[in-house]
């Protein structure tokens, strides 16, 4: 899938508060965050992606995964009805921007979705049953995008994307966990090695696949398939349960 522009936005001066059950979560570095995006912004462009870049929103710790708030497809974005009571304001900080681009629909109660859970192929979504998204909230995204949702139902993770990426080419990178789940039948599966979970959040971008330099042996499985990879460091956002794909809204 090709990417032109990128919506981003830079990191709080609250994020080192910001949600996340990650054993190194005290360990949050804000600075360190801040040139690790930079760096992560300096991977889209490179690719040729147009990135705009929003101002922080210090009242919000996890406004910098900004992929939460909204679902785009075409000429289409579904706003979201975030999951997490703590970021329900963040999307009204984002509509006069994805209004330039896209005719807009708001989720509706008692719907909640999150960007996080949903995986956007060239025929369907795949979208995971989360903490943060229930079956109404996929439904409406359904009906507004006019594409097919298929489920992933796993009610004890936060996100899908923390554990099934698509790298293009009809495959999937997937934990152990889902990648003997039918929804994924009938594609390729690279399983990730199971020292190396956090990897699973892939972003492939104009033919390249980003992963995190914490995965070198997905990395090697990667190449072996043919795929182009770049790495970039993302420990800051692994200790807030954050990654690649949370980082952007790509379109």
């Amino acid at each position: 899938m090709e990417f032109r522009k990128a919506i981003l936005r830079e990191v709080p001066d609250s994020y080192r508060s910001c949600l996340s059950t990650h054993p190194m979560h005290g360990n949050v570095n804000v600075e360190k965050a801040r040139e690790q995006h930079r760096q992560y912004r300096n991977a889209l462009e490179e690719l040729g992606v147009e990135t705009i870049l929003l101002p922080k929103l210090n009242e919000f710790p996890d406004s910098c995964f900004v992929e939460d708030n909204a679902i785009l497809l075409g000429k289409r974005a579904f706003i979201t009805r975030m999951g997490a009571s703590s970021r329900s304001e963040e999307t009204k900080a984002i509509v006069d921007t994805l209004m330039e681009f896209f005719e807009i629909r708001d989720c509706q109660a008692p719907g909640t979705i999150e960007g996080g859970d949903v995986i956007t192929l060239q025929d369907r979504m795949i979208a995971g049953l989360s903490q943060r998204t229930n079956m109404d909230g996929v439904r409406q995204a359904e009906e507004w995008l006019q594409r097919k949702f298929d489920t992933i139902e796993a009610r004890d993770i936060m996100h899908l994307k923390s554990y099934v990426t698509f790298v293009g080419e009809d495959t999937f990178v997937s934990t152990e966990r889902f990648a003997d789940h039918p929804t994924l039948q009938g594609s390729k599966v690279i399983v990730v090695p199971k020292d190396e979970e956090y990897g699973a959040n892939t972003l492939e971008v104009n033919g390249v696949v980003l992963l995190s330099s914490n995965a070198p042996n997905l990395k090697k499985e990667l190449k072996a398939e043919g795929f182009e990879t770049e790495t970039l460091e993302m420990t800051q956002f692994e200790y807030c349960d954050g990654a690649l794909t949370c980082l952007s809204l790509r379109f």
